[in-house]
């Protein structure tokens, strides 16, 4: 497990260093002079961008593996930001974010392959699972709040060129620390001469639908992360607004502690922890008798539920195989979602209140979705036995 240790270690400093940017992006923004379509529009092209980034991401990490794809998407972020220190124009700005979603794209179907190639079986994989949401969990606590205070004390420059050295140096580190699981390795070599002939079944594999799961919930986090910001004040509040987002992430991992919950089925939490997100986004809309610290937490622990149980889902409706296209896949309807999410917040923002329609998106997707595998995956061959697949 020393591979897993190094593993969450630097999903722990990534993590840390794309979260810190949440609340300081939408107020950078409003001093370079964006309108909020204009926001909606540079949040919405980051996802856009995540795209290609994942198609590419899926077939790559199954041929060659995890490694060094983590490493180019590490060192190119950092690089990324280094230059974001010194935009003064908003379109400026609007280049930068899209390019850094085509890299940082590869960053989390890498990290999700390699560690599901460390498991031998689903209990294992799935307390794997939510070892990464925990990292993931703990780095956006005080990520967020910690990116407010530098931006408070330091401004917007010297933030993000920290911001740029801590991913810089994550991946210089990973070089020479990380290294292939054999087993992934040996499927990349397996498969390598294949692949072509075996994608399309294995993406059959998964019916479309259940991709509507993480799509919605990324909806919902755009319009979240278009919302709140502006909510609090924009510029003036961002102390606030990093506050609030260390808010939902001290929830969710109240959630993520409770380790026991990966016994029970992935598409029964998935499904209670979208109910969840989609009850606390009606909160934020009609319920302002709730205090919005009180909202956002319980939101932050329905979030804590739901994405360990979607990736272990994918895991199981794909049968544990290629997971590198599984990932990227789920990534990119992710990308869809929030693609969609901060652009239409950003249309309807001033006249309707965007929590509304985060509501609808979720409550519509857990109608759609069936709470079981069986409800819409592929029935067994005929004298099949009744294990999982």
């Amino acid at each position: 497990m020393k591979i897993a240790f190094w593993l969450y270690f630097f999903m722990f400093l990534a993590f840390f260093d794309l979260h810190a940017q949440y609340p300081i992006l939408t107020p950078f923004a409003l001093s370079l002079g964006a309108a909020p379509t204009f926001i909606g529009w540079m949040m919405g092209i980051y996802a856009l961008t995540h795209l290609p980034g994942n198609l590419l991401a899926g077939q790559g990490v199954d041929r060659h593996g995890s490694k060094r794809y983590m490493i180019f998407s590490l060192l190119t972020a950092g690089g990324i930001l280094l230059i974001q220190a010194h935009v003064t124009e908003p379109w400026q700005l609007l280049v930068l974010r899209s390019i850094s979603g085509f890299v940082l794209a590869f960053l989390s179907p890498a990290c999700l392959a390699m560690l599901a190639s460390l498991s031998k079986n689903p209990v294992q994989q799935g307390k794997l699972m939510a070892g990464h949401g925990v990292m993931h969990t703990v780095a956006s606590v005080v990520s967020p709040a910690a990116g407010a205070f530098l931006v408070a004390q330091s401004g917007f420059t010297i933030t993000f060129q920290m911001l740029g050295l801590l991913l810089i140096s994550t991946g210089i580190i990973a070089i020479f620390t990380i290294k292939e699981p054999p087993r992934m390795l040996a499927e990349g070599q397996a498969k390598s001469g294949s692949a072509k002939a075996q994608v399309p079944v294995k993406i059959n594999v998964i019916p479309l639908r259940f991709y509507l799961l993480p799509l919605a919930v990324a909806c919902s986090q755009g319009i979240l992360f278009f919302e709140l910001p502006l909510q609090a004040g924009g510029t003036e509040g961002i102390l606030h607004t990093g506050l609030y987002f260390s808010i939902i992430s001290l929830g969710a991992l109240v959630t993520l502690s409770m380790l026991f919950l990966s016994r029970y089925s992935p598409y029964l939490r998935a499904g209670i922890g979208i109910l969840g997100i989609a009850l606390s986004f009606f909160a934020m809309a009609a319920l302002d008798f709730i205090p919005l610290p009180v909202t956002l937490f319980a939101l932050g622990m329905a979030k804590g539920m739901v994405f360990p149980a979607i990736a272990s889902l994918f895991i199981d409706l794909s049968g544990g195989k290629r997971l590198g296209t599984v990932f990227s896949l789920q990534s990119i309807a992710m990308s869809l979602g929030s693609f969609i999410g901060p652009i239409a917040a950003g249309a309807i923002h001033g006249s309707h209140s965007p929590y509304f329609l985060a509501f609808f998106v979720l409550m519509l997707t857990i109608i759609i979705v069936p709470p079981k595998k069986h409800a819409g995956a592929l029935p067994p061959p005929v004298g099949a036995g009744t294990g999982h697949h």
